[in-house]
């Protein structure tokens, strides 16, 4: 049995968003910055993108760039944001420490330039406090960012109680919603959202393609000259085929949201039942409040890199954090911020489903786990050394 359960690295393609593409990449060709009729064919199908991408977003098309995806859409919200703040003397910024890296890299870039950021504490579930996040607003804060739900372990954060603190204090707030969007009903103007990315392949659309929404009095900082596309606000010319595709697939999965949700709770909750069982295991993040396909745990006295290859060898296909940081020896900065040792950390694995995923598929994984867990810590040293009581156990 083959199992994909790494959709929060990203998702297979829908056969909608493939079917929406395939007029734009041999047919409607033009270039939609052309006069002529191809290149007008191509800029009416980038305005109907544009206008059922806002519809569902709960915004207006003129706020909407289209992107790269969800790490060129946060650069551009925070860089667009902190240089707003400079011009009115207002050079603070407010963000938490288990942000994307695509967040925290930007902010240590602002930091060089003077900046000053304050990076709240996550706490044990996950869970950003809204209280903190009020008590943290100085006269000179210009920018509150703070991901819609975190890309690892999956917690949801208080968006919309957080949204409302910043428009009582004048600060403008940007969401990382990469992981949410198409997965959670999102209204950007009733939730207070200011600035906020996402990223088509995280929801069943193509790769390479994004969104960032900024409101109205929003002056966006270019990080890309060359050319007037996108309102002069992104150079180069529109990937029409993604545009095409990212739309449709948005659509199908806004419109399928109740349902995806409800089916794939059910198979997270089925999943992290089974794995509860596994002795010296712990569930990282809110059991509840999290994303519907996030399942991560961290199993005491294994290495995270030894049991992805061995579940990839059981056709179990999965992660033990960010895909973006996959090639990283170190613990995951995640773990860390919500409190798991470094020992404990080194030992994460992360399963994500979709609305494709089974029952069948969930029993197989909690089976395939549970057999490599056991497997890894019986050629262990130092679960030797915890067993005969050498070593405390972390995880009871």
């Amino acid at each position: 049995m083959n199992i994909y359960a790494d959709n929060a690295a990203t998702t297979k393609m829908s056969k909608a968003a493939v079917d929406a593409m395939l007029p734009y990449l041999n047919e409607i060709y033009g270039n939609p910055s052309s006069l002529h009729s191809p290149g007008q064919r191509a800029n009416e199908a980038l305005s109907g993108a544009r206008e059922r991408i806002a519809r569902l977003l709960g915004c207006e098309p003129r706020e909407l760039t289209f992107t790269s995806g969800g790490s060129e859409a946060d650069n551009q919200a925070i860089i667009s944001a902190a240089r707003q703040g400079e011009k009115r003397g207002k050079k603070h910024i407010i963000s938490t420490a288990f942000e994307h890296h695509a967040v925290l890299h930007t902010l240590d870039r602002l930091a060089k330039e003077g900046f000053e950021i304050t990076l709240l504490p996550v706490h044990e579930n996950g869970i950003v406090l809204p209280e903190e996040v009020a008590g943290a607003i100085r006269p000179d804060t210009c920018l509150i960012t703070i991901m819609y739900a975190n890309n690892e372990i999956g917690t949801i954060q208080p968006i919309g109680e957080i949204g409302r603190i910043c428009h009582e204090r004048g600060v403008l707030f940007h969401t990382d919603a990469v992981q949410a969007a198409g997965h959670i009903n999102i209204n950007v103007k009733e939730q207070g959202i200011d600035l906020l990315s996402l990223s088509a392949h995280k929801f069943h659309g193509p790769k390479g393609i994004g969104v960032l929404y900024a409101g109205k009095g929003i002056r966006l900082t270019n990080l890309i000259e060359g050319g007037a596309q996108e309102r002069g606000k992104r150079a180069g010319t529109e990937n029409i085929p993604a545009i095409m595709g990212m739309a449709a697939a948005f659509e199908e999965a806004c419109k399928g949201i109740e349902e995806n949700c409800k089916k794939v709770t059910a198979l997270r909750n089925r999943l992290i039942a089974g794995l509860k069982e596994i002795p010296h295991s712990v569930l990282n993040g809110d059991e509840r409040q999290r994303l519907p396909g996030n399942v991560n745990f961290c199993f005491e006295g294994i290495e995270g890199e030894s049991l992805l290859l061995l579940l990839d060898e059981k056709g179990v296909y999965a992660s033990s954090g960010s895909a973006c940081t996959s090639g990283s020896l170190d613990p995951s900065h995640v773990l860390l911020a919500i409190g798991r040792p470094h020992e404990i950390a080194h030992g994460s694995l992360r399963l994500s489903l979709s609305e494709e995923n089974t029952e069948e598929e969930v029993d197989y994984m909690i089976a395939a786990v549970t057999e490599v867990v056991a497997y890894l810590r019986s050629i262990s040293p130092v679960w030797r050394d915890l067993v005969n009581g050498k070593q405390q156990f972390v995880i009871k």
